[in-house]
C-alpha cells in the first residue's frame, strides 16, 4: 500500500503507547483513525488531540478480549468512514513471575488480551477487508519476545509466539488465495509505554485475591518495566516503522539492534538441535 490518504486505520490499543504513536502517524499521513482502547477517559482526550489537529478520529471503547466488542468496533468504522484499509491488532498487557507462579488469572488476562485481542481482530475484520475487494492491510502487534525466549516472563513471550505464529498463518491463507489483503507483524524492543502498569486495566473477575507473596525475581522484572516508561524507545520510532513496513509490504517488522542477535541464537539453537542459549539481548 502506498497511497494513504483518505483511507481509514482501525487501531487497538490506541489510547497510549505504540497505538497511539500508530494514531498519530498514520493520520500524519492522511488516513482518518479509529482509535480503540479500554481505557476511555485517556482514549477520548487522545482522540480529542488528534481531531483538534485538524484529522478525522473517532474514539471507540473497545475490549479486545470480548468478540462483540470488537465486532461493535468494525461495525462503528464502517458507520463512520464506509471502508477500512488498515487494522492494527494492538492492544496488549503484560505480567512477569516464574513460570510456576504467576496465578492462573494472569495467564487468563494474558490469554485473553494478547491472543484472543488477535483472533477477534482476525475473525472480525478479514472477512470485512475480504468484502471490500480492495487493498488493505492487517498489522498485528507481538514482540521481539515472539522471536526469543527469557527467564521469568514466560507468559508474555507465550502469548507472543502465539500472535506470531498465528500472523504466519494468515499470511500463507491470505497469500494462497490471491487476496488483496496484506500482513505484517510487529516486533517491538524496549519501548517507553506504560505496559509494565497495565495492571490498571485488569477487570476485577482476572484479578487475584487473597495472600500472595511474589518473588524476587517477579519484583525485578516490574521493576525493570517500570524504567522503561522514561528509558525505552519513543513509540513514534514504532510507528514510522510500521507504516513504513506497511507501505513496502514487509511481514517482519523487527527490532534491528541486540534483540536481533538475541533472536539469532534462538534461530542457530534450533537449526542445531542444541540447548537453548541464554543470551539476554545486553
Amino acid at each position: 500500500m502506498r497511497d494513504f490518504k483518505g483511507k481509514t486505520a482501525v487501531v487497538t490499543g490506541a489510547a497510549s503507547g505504540i497505538g497511539r504513536a500508530m494514531c498519530d502517524v498514520f493520520a500524519d499521513a492522511g488516513m482518518n483513525i479509529v482509535m480503540a482502547d479500554v481505557e476511555a477517559p485517556l482514549l477520548e482526550a487522545a482522540c480529542g488531540e488528534i481531531v483538534e489537529r485538524g484529522h478525522e478520529a473517532i474514539a471507540v471503547v473497545t475490549d479486545v478480549s470480548d468478540a462483540e466488542q470488537v465486532e461493535r468496533l468494525a461495525a462503528k468504522a464502517q458507520e463512520r468512514f464506509g471502508a477500512v484499509h488498515v487494522v492494527c491488532n494492538n492492544a496488549g498487557v503484560f505480567t512477569g513471575g516464574l513460570t510456576w507462579e504467576v496465578p492462573v488469572k494472569e495467564y487468563d488476562w494474558l490469554l485473553k488480551v494478547n491472543v484472543w485481542g488477535v483472533i477477534h481482530g482476525i475473525r472480525t475484520f478479514v472477512p470485512l477487508l475480504a468484502k471490500q475487494d480492495c487493498e488493505a492491510h492487517i498489522v498485528n502487534t507481538a514482540s521481539m519476545a515472539a522471536v526469543t525466549t527469557m527467564p521469568y516472563v514466560g507468559a508474555y513471550h507465550m502469548t507472543k509466539h502465539a500472535v506470531l505464529a498465528l500472523s504466519e498463518s494468515l499470511y500463507h491463507e491470505l497469500t494462497l488465495s490471491g487476496s488483496k489483503i496484506k500482513v505484517s507483524v510487529l516486533c517491538p524492543e524496549e519501548v517507553a509505554t506504560r505496559i509494565g502498569a497495565a495492571e490498571r486495566n485488569r477487570p476485577a473477575e482476572l484479578t487475584e485475591h487473597g495472600d500472595y507473596e511474589a518473588s524476587p525475581e517477579r519484583a525485578a522484572v516490574f521493576d525493570a518495566m517500570k524504567a522503561l516508561e522514561d528509558g525505552g524507545l519513543d513509540p513514534r520510532v514504532l510507528a514510522e516503522r510500521t507504516l513504513a513496513g506497511i507501505r513496502d509490504d514487509r511481514f517482519y517488522i523487527l527490532s534491528e539492534d541486540k534483540w536481533r542477535e538475541t533472536a539469532n541464537i534462538r534461530l542457530e539453537d534450533v537449526r542445531q538441535g542444541r540447548n537453548p542459549t541464554f543470551a539476554p539481548p545486553v
